[in-house]
């Protein structure tokens, strides 16, 4: 594993994570006519792959329930389509970063050449999210190329994540509950934030005990934390492609540069600690 590719999502993960956080992000679905927050993010993150049908988002996305994705998708295209949800929420991103970062425009020209020669260069392969994120990244505007870049970036190692899971026999409320276990996201909220139902969080539990990952009270056995550590070092190697095409003094350079950034992000307090996407505190890092 290259501790680099992890270091990477850490400073280019608060970057992308504005659009889930900032409040003028969060409400950018409501401005548009669409019901509450959530039908806003399935919008604004499945509108890069079109208008494709819930059941391929939800494959996509990875932990969430079936049927919260289908209270969304398709009915949001009747309201919004994708090409303008992809272009205002770079629009909204960028000015998020623009409130909290005052050099940021100055920033994007040392950030943007090196995440997009390694956006470039990754292969598609397995990879739909990041796949769909791709073509997007060509934007006129400095700080919305940053934002896009970061979040194909971002996307690039979801995809991982995912394929990491299924590779070690999780499925979607397994790996939430798995994560919980061990403080990956926050125990209390995440069940309700990604659709599981009371019934179907504690079956997941039942199928870990039984594989000796979770106790009888769902906390996380020894064999339970090793089998996460392996997930994220399998997440880390995997999203290490990304490196490939640029040297190691390069990389050297732009995680460097990155550090500040995301460091002022996490300053302003966009993002909240635990946050249901696995982001360590600062002092984690």
């Amino acid at each position: 594993m290259d501790s680099r590719s992890r270091t990477l999502w850490l400073r280019t993960e608060p970057l992308h994570a504005v659009t889930y956080f900032d409040a003028q992000c969060r409400v950018m679905g409501k401005s548009l006519g669409l019901k509450g927050f959530w039908m806003g993010y399935f919008a604004a993150r499945i509108a890069p792959m079109g208008q494709v049908d819930p059941g391929a988002a939800t494959a996509a996305l990875g932990v969430f329930a079936p049927g919260m994705v289908a209270r969304a998708l398709p009915a949001v295209w009747q309201i919004v389509t994708p090409g303008t949800m992809t272009d205002i929420r770079a629009h909204r991103a960028a000015e998020a970063l623009r409130k909290v970062i005052p050099d940021i425009d100055a920033r994007a020209g040392e950030l943007c050449p090196p995440l997009a020669a390694m956006v470039e260069d990754a292969p598609l392969m397995a990879r739909p999210l990041f796949a769909a994120n791709r073509p997007l990244c060509d934007r006129e505007d400095p700080v919305e190329r940053l934002w896009q870049l970061s979040t194909a970036v971002r996307e690039f190692r979801g995809d991982a994540h995912v394929a990491a899971l299924a590779d070690h026999g999780l499925d979607a409320p397994e790996a939430l509950v798995l994560a919980a276990a061990t403080d990956r996201v926050p125990r209390d909220g995440i069940r309700h934030e990604r659709g599981w139902s009371e019934e179907e969080w504690a079956a997941a539990r039942e199928r870990l005990r039984a594989r000796g990952l979770v106790d009888a009270g769902g906390a996380a056995t020894p064999r339970g934390h090793e089998e996460r550590d392996l997930i994220e070092d399998a997440t880390d190697r995997l999203a290490a492609r990304l490196l490939r095409a640029v040297d190691d003094a390069t990389v050297d350079t732009l995680l460097t540069a990155l550090e500040l950034p995301a460091r002022q992000v996490l300053g302003a307090k966009v993002l909240p600690f635990p946050n249901p996407i696995g982001l360590p505190s600062p002092s984690a890092e």
